[in-house]
């Protein structure tokens, strides 16, 4: 059995790549380099899918600490003939410390590593070992594909403290048979070594394998699984083929494990949901797992994640009919598709990894795309009116365009540059941002005409327009809950009644005055409308009297995503026991005029209850509605409506007979 060893390049005499020079390619990305691990490697997965079968591709992430059954074989196997300065060959320092960290990347689905083992026999178009393994920027033979000039998979090797990886895959020699490779390589830094000979130039980069020819090669076959064995590598399937990426000692910025998966699978969530999603009847593309010590970690799901989920309907919106085509009509082109939703939505509680895109707490962006249809980048356009509502697009270039907005790119594969390139093709790439900005403008202008007399004041810009007033049971598109102008809230609970009752006897000191945005204090007597817990006369018959039935909020309304929608709610208690029925009372407040409207303006729309919600979940959608009153919490819930600021009142009376 052949025993793999290090082997270390010297310079030869034509010259070649010092492996800094290949570390630097990827240049200074603005992401971290878990992020662009994650771009990358799922890009090299789609690009080597098996395009002859349906199933999807398996793409997963492994962490784990090599344990004492395999740290033995680790030294042993990965020393074995490594040079022994440990400024020059860190791994010597990594595996002498330990444990061992690993993380491996690791696609099903895939056709491996295939092709000639060395790079002067590559001449055919199978050549993916020697792509992956030999060369650097080599173009792309993939039509339509991820990746441009192969600089991405440098990620493997910044992301590795040693600068080490480890490659096991499988793949079909030409003869049609399953072949398991195996190979090491490490890309470290170029250096000058003192020998018998005279002192010799090395250019850093070091192959691990079978070393018993003239050129290092991987190990094959049965060798090849067997020292996987030993390494503890994950062994393929009967009839199996892809690749597993091994990072030696990942530098993972000291988060703790649970992080780093946790982190990984939103990384995953935010940059390949495209894949993730079934479109037409179709499977998702691909599947996603991550995984520590054994122990999965959950892949948030696009459709059930907020504010992905938007982007989700702008792709849909993008595929259907109702998507829009964008052109460049100097010289005439087509660019590609695009789609667009607009949502009242709560305020969003940024990751780690949307932060990493520059997506805080309001979602304004539009998620370009090349047919491949993995993330480019988000592209942030302006900011709604309402910092209660905010909007997602997708745009996806035309097939014909693919080489145009590639060539825009830059290695990490995240931005589309149009200064790079020439004209025509420089004019393409700034129309397609133009046209996207026009969308965007058109988006967000107001629609419809306003009733004779109404106020023509943007309702949209009601949330900057009352942000300090206290708040109350009042809403506008978001989570943040406004007060009526000129009147005062409890700033917990407050309580508000049927018509025609007395006003409640609070104690003013207790009860802050509602502000305007600049801090000053609102005018008026403190007061809150409803009913008090004095008796009434009940009807003949009635041995005692009874208290008059009101409602008390609980809280200020906030916004919560139901299914696709993002709906408001209120919860409150009817404190006075008995059956009484309850109505809802829903208005658009006009910012500026105090005033409330109970019918929409021409081309508007208007708040809706959408049901009732009991202590259970249960939702009760007939309005009015019988409630037996006591200690449990109801919940209001309305859809309101986009570009207004939503009044939320909740009316009661007894059952009489009750």
């Amino acid at each position: 059995m052949t025993e793999p060893r290090w082997f270390s390049q010297p310079y030869p005499p034509e010259g070649a790549s010092a492996a800094e020079g290949i570390r630097n390619q990827l240049g200074r990305p603005e992401l971290d380099l878990l992020t662009i691990l994650v771009r990358e490697s799922a890009q090299n997965s789609w690009d080597a899918r098996l395009n002859e079968s349906p199933a999807p591709v398996d793409y997963r992430i492994d962490m784990w600490t090599v344990g004492p059954a395999h740290a033995g074989a680790w030294r042993d196997l990965l020393l074995s003939g490594a040079p022994r300065s440990v400024e020059h060959f860190p791994l010597r320092e990594t595996l002498r410390r330990g444990p061992v960290r690993v993380l491996a990347v690791s696609d099903r689905g895939t056709r491996g590593l295939g092709g000639p083992t060395r790079a002067d026999n590559a001449v055919g178009p199978d050549r993916d070992f020697v792509s992956f393994i030999r060369n650097i920027g080599e173009p792309r033979d993939t039509a339509l594909g991820g990746g441009t000039y192969g600089f991405g998979k440098g990620i493997f090797y910044l992301l590795s403290r040693p600068g080490t990886v480890i490659v096991h895959s499988r793949c079909r020699t030409t003869a049609g048979k399953l072949e398991t490779r195996l190979i090491g390589c490490t890309l470290w830094k170029s250096y000058v070594a003192s020998e018998p000979d005279g002192d010799r130039r090395y250019t850093g980069r070091h192959w691990w394998g079978d070393t018993s020819g003239k050129v290092v090669e991987p190990l094959l076959g049965e060798e090849a699984e067997a020292v996987a064995q030993r390494l503890g590598l994950k062994a393929f399937g009967p009839n199996e083929t892809g690749t597993t990426v091994v990072v030696v000692d990942p530098n993972t910025d000291d988060l703790e494990p649970a992080e780093v998966a946790e982190y990984l699978g939103d990384t995953i969530a935010w940059h390949l949901w495209p894949k993730m999603i079934s479109t037409a009847g179709h499977p998702p593309a691909m599947r996603f797992s991550v995984a520590y010590d054994g122990v999965q970690h959950p892949v948030p799901d696009p459709r059930f994640t907020r504010p992905l989920n938007m982007f989700v309907a702008a792709y849909e919106s993008m595929v259907a009919p109702d998507g829009r085509d964008l052109e460049c009509l100097k010289p005439k082109r087509h660019l590609g598709r695009l789609g667009l939703v607009k949502r009242i939505m709560p305020a969003l509680e940024p990751t780690r990894a949307s932060r990493m895109l520059a997506i805080e707490d309001l979602i304004h962006h539009v998620c370009l795309m090349r047919p491949a249809e993995l993330v480019v980048t988000y592209h942030a356009g302006p900011k709604p009116p309402s910092t209660n509502q905010g909007y997602a697009g997708v745009f996806r270039a035309d097939e014909s365009m693919d080489d145009v907005y590639a060539k825009a790119e830059p290695p990490t594969h995240d931005a589309w540059n149009p200064h790079s390139l020439d004209r025509p093709e420089s004019t393409y790439v700034q129309t397609t941002f133009r046209r996207i900005g026009e969308a965007l403008e058109q988006l967000l202008s107001l629609s419809g005409t306003a009733r004779p007399g109404a106020s023509n004041v943007a309702l949209g810009a009601a949330s900057s327009l009352f942000s300090g007033l206290v708040g109350g049971a009042w809403g506008i598109g978001g989570a943040t809950a406004y007060s009526k102008p000129g009147g005062t809230a409890a700033p917990a609970r407050r309580s508000a009644g049927a018509k025609n009752t007395t006003p409640a006897q609070v104690d003013d000191s207790s009860v802050p005055p509602p502000r305007t945005p600049d801090g000053t204090a609102v005018e008026g007597t403190p007061h809150i409308e409803g009913g008090d817990d004095r008796p009434f006369s009940g009807s003949a018959g009635d041995d005692a009297p009874r208290r008059r039935p009101r409602v008390q909020y609980i809280g200020d309304p906030y916004y919560d995503d139901r299914g696709d929608d993002s709906v408001l709610v209120q919860e409150f208690r009817l404190p006075v026991p008995g059956l009484q029925r309850v109505r809802i009372d829903l208005a658009v407040t006009l910012p500026g005029s105090g005033g409330r409207e109970t019918d929409p303006p021409i081309g508007a729309s208007m708040p809706e209850l959408i049901g009732w919600e009991d202590a259970t979940g249960l939702l009760h959608t007939s309005d009015p509605h019988m409630v037996e009153g006591g200690e449990s919490v109801w919940r209001a819930v309305v859809r309101p409506a986009p570009d207004t600021m939503t009044e939320i009142g909740i009316k009661v009376e007894a059952v009489r007979g009750s």
